[in-house]
């Protein structure tokens, strides 16, 4: 019975995710909220002209997914006079249509700054988040709808690293994690049309200091309960019940090596094959729960652990039934089955170059990029290596966004639409 509520779960996630087509990239891990889309036909290699079909400047260095919806491209930036704010291009031209600016205060730290949350639309309306906490609706000719600040309301973000989760829309609300030290953690459900509270549930950790803090995205996991928000961070896996918040689950062990002091967590999880998958803290293993789980299920839950090749900041990829999990330091791309952990290869990305964004999988590819803005396009068959290119010098953490035919890449100062 279970199968089978599982099984119409996923036709009903597909149904939706197909609602609001394929062809666009909605949010940070597009159409089906696992880094995947059904684009095709697009380019397995460019250069910095050819199969370029624009560029467009931007004032300052972002972090954030680029959003694509139909004609319109959604990206951030902060500028010069440290404003933070969201433009809306063209799809076709790249032309600036309108830029709002949505918060003041830009700050750098390390490797991250304020511009670091993807925003998320419905194809009528986009939200954006800022990491000062600042919370904002527009609708698509750039008027202004709602804002919020939560750090204003619930207590400034304390956060080493800033503040780097997006905004996760599902069934018609937004939902929004703070993960971060005192004051305490908490998971904010908003209805999208106004902005007003559904439920905020503050989220407990045992978990001491930097170890509180989390870079991670909500996901949504259909199980015969009902709809569940995941949440990883503060050393725990949790389920969240999305009509209350209330907490059904939690799973640990994502920081079991003795000698590790505070671990900051940066991968999202992933729901696939019945499996939530979390990546554990600083390169700890890759951990598999069965969904659906009750009270601690830190041992009775857990289905596999991946060891060889973790990731400390690359959200692992589900792609035509596969797992790709990125070891971002050590530059290996592993492809493991979702449903027992085991590796079917693990390749050489074929260059010294550090990876913070998530890979992409499309049109039988998969598209990543490293810190120093060469893109890698690996075959999602066998890990070959099919191109390397170099795109311009800065780093950049953005995830790679595949729509409408094209691949969407933010550099540090340019957002570039790539296709054939």
């Amino acid at each position: 019975m279970k199968e089978i509520i599982r099984l119409l779960a996923g036709c009903f996630v597909c149904f939706l995710s197909l609602g609001v087509s394929a062809e666009n990239w909605p949010q940070w891990r597009g159409p089906f909220l696992n880094g995947s889309t059904t684009e095709t036909n697009l380019p397995s290699t460019w250069s910095k002209t050819e199969n370029v079909l624009w560029s467009t400047p931007l004032p300052g260095t972002g972090h954030a997914t680029p959003i694509i919806w139909d004609d319109s491209v959604f990206v951030t930036s902060p500028d010069e006079d440290e404003n933070l704010l969201l433009f809306c291009l063209d799809r076709h031209t790249g032309k600036i249509r309108w830029q709002k600016q949505v918060a003041v205060g830009n700050r750098v730290a390390g490797r991250n700054n304020m511009a670091s949350p993807s925003p998320v639309t419905d194809g009528k309306t986009v939200w954006v988040m800022f990491g000062t906490g600042d919370l904002a609706a527009f609708d698509f000719s750039g008027h202004p709808l709602w804002a919020r600040n939560l750090a204003t309301e619930y207590g400034k973000f304390v956060i080493n690293w800033l503040y780097g989760s997006s905004p996760m829309l599902y069934h018609g609300r937004l939902y929004v994690e703070v993960l971060h030290r005192n004051p305490a953690s908490y998971i904010l459900c908003l209805d999208p049309q106004t902005g007003t509270n559904i439920w905020r549930h503050i989220r407990l950790t045992d978990a001491k200091a930097e170890s509180q803090e989390a870079y991670s995205t909500p996901m949504p996991s259909e199980t015969a309960r009902g709809t569940e928000i995941i949440i990883v961070g503060g050393d725990y896996v949790t389920g969240q019940d999305a009509k209350t918040g209330e907490e059904w689950w939690r799973g640990g062990g994502l920081r079991n090596f003795q000698h590790l002091g505070d671990a900051r967590l940066v991968p999202s999880p992933v729901v696939a094959e019945g499996m939530v998958i979390v990546s554990g803290a600083k390169r700890n293993p890759l951990l598999a729960f069965h969904d659906g789980g009750q009270r601690d299920i830190t041992s009775s839950g857990l289905a596999w652990s991946y060891k060889k090749y973790p990731t400390d900041c690359v959200t692992p990829l589900f792609y035509q039934g596969k797992l790709f999990v990125l070891d971002g330091d050590r530059q290996i791309m592993s492809c493991l089955d979702p449903k027992t952990g085991e590796a079917a290869w693990q390749k050489p990305m074929g260059l010294r170059e550090i990876f913070r964004a998530s890979p992409t999988g499309a049109d039988g590819k998969i598209y990543c990029l490293t810190e120093d803005a060469t893109a890698v396009v690996l075959s999602a068959a066998d890990g070959a290596v099919l191109s390397t290119v170099r795109m311009e010098e800065g780093r950049t953490h953005a995830t790679i966004a595949a729509a409408q035919g094209c691949l969407f890449v933010r550099t540090a100062s340019h957002l570039y639409c790539i296709g054939k």
